[in-house]
């Protein structure tokens, strides 16, 4: 690994074969502008290659879209952040998450305008923060604002995607937004101040993730291709892991990533560095997807269902959340 070129370790995701008498099906995977390891894989055909698959990447504006697509039966893979996942669950979507893209950890950031006049959560109040309906980062900045006394009504929560965020912000339509990258950067280096990071929420008891998640029948299906899938995540994820001094911001794998997701190659390796990949190994234990009731997941799924009810944004909590998550992949991933 070490001696490999970049070029060479680019290459090297696509390097599977096409199984020999595999018959071609065909699959569309929803996809967000997460900047992840992952995206070297995808953009080399790596998942192709080793499953014989035609797949249609589309990229979603938000996990509320991503979770729309899957509902309408088009789209049986996605991914979406832990919020938009539970919402999806409570709402009877039959979906299981079955690898954890990315520890979100310090990758997601509250940020305000120069000129907005704020320093703290309190000084919300009455101003225009605009964030992804349903996503993590909504989750978060509610959360946020109700451990801080604030009542949603006190601060005017405008629902625009990504790319949206950065033109309102140019325009000087909003007074912040609660986003990742690749806007995030951009917002900041307009003069964005950092009010508050999603490890900031997570020490006030509200961690999340991005996931996979599948159609539960789909994968029941097609239990070959979700393995490969998933195995190829745990691969990318591992390859950044062994060795981040070769995701320079010069490197052929972060122009890449950048390319997949619309991003500067130059902000790429702050903003992988601010996730974490937890191996496929430590997923399949209860830390993440093992364990049942007991993972880390389908309790997180849990507590995030208990305060969209509190927030009123889904009407029931399922009563068991592991029924909602599947280790198998990544346990397969580790072996």
């Amino acid at each position: 690994m070490k001696s490999m070129t970049w070029l060479a370790l680019l290459l090297a995701f696509g390097s599977w074969g096409t199984p020999a008498g595999a018959q071609t099906k065909e699959v569309t995977i929803a996809h967000q502008d997460m900047i992840v390891p992952f995206r070297v894989a995808q953009a080399a055909g790596a998942v192709e290659r080793s499953t014989g698959y035609k797949i249609n990447w589309k990229i979603f504006g938000g996990g509320g879209d991503v979770i729309k697509a899957m509902a309408s039966g088009d789209v049986p893979i996605g991914e979406v952040g832990s919020s938009p996942a539970t919402a999806a669950i409570a709402q009877g979507l039959d979906i299981e998450v079955v690898w954890v893209l990315d520890d979100i950890n310090n990758a997601e950031q509250l940020v305000v305008t120069p000129n907005s006049g704020i320093t703290d959560l309190a000084g919300l109040k009455g101003k225009k923060i605009a964030t992804p309906l349903a996503s993590t980062a909504h989750y978060q900045l509610i959360y946020a604002l109700s451990k801080a006394d604030i009542k949603p009504g006190e601060v005017q929560v405008i629902n625009l995607r990504p790319q949206e965020i950065a033109a309102a912000w140019e325009r000087g339509d909003i007074d912040g937004t609660f986003v990742w990258d690749p806007v995030l950067s951009r917002v900041k280096a307009n003069g964005g101040k950092v009010i508050l990071s999603s490890a900031d929420v997570a020490k006030l008891g509200a961690p999340t993730f991005d996931a996979v998640i599948v159609n539960k029948a789909w994968a029941d299906k097609n239990k070959p291709f979700v393995t490969a899938l998933v195995k190829e995540l745990a691969r990318a994820d591992a390859a950044y892991r062994q060795d981040k001094t070769r995701y320079a911001a010069d490197s052929v794998v972060v122009k890449t990533i950048a390319r997949v997701v619309g991003a500067k190659a130059e902000d790429v390796p702050a903003t992988l560095d601010s996730y974490a990949f937890p191996p496929a190994a430590v997923q399949a234990s209860a830390v993440w997807l093992g364990g049942g009731k007991e993972s880390g997941v389908a309790k997180a799924l849990a507590n995030t269902a208990h305060f969209l009810k509190e927030q009123g944004r889904i009407v029931e909590v399922p009563a068991d959340f592991s029924k909602y998550v599947n280790a198998e992949y990544a346990a397969a991933a580790a072996r």
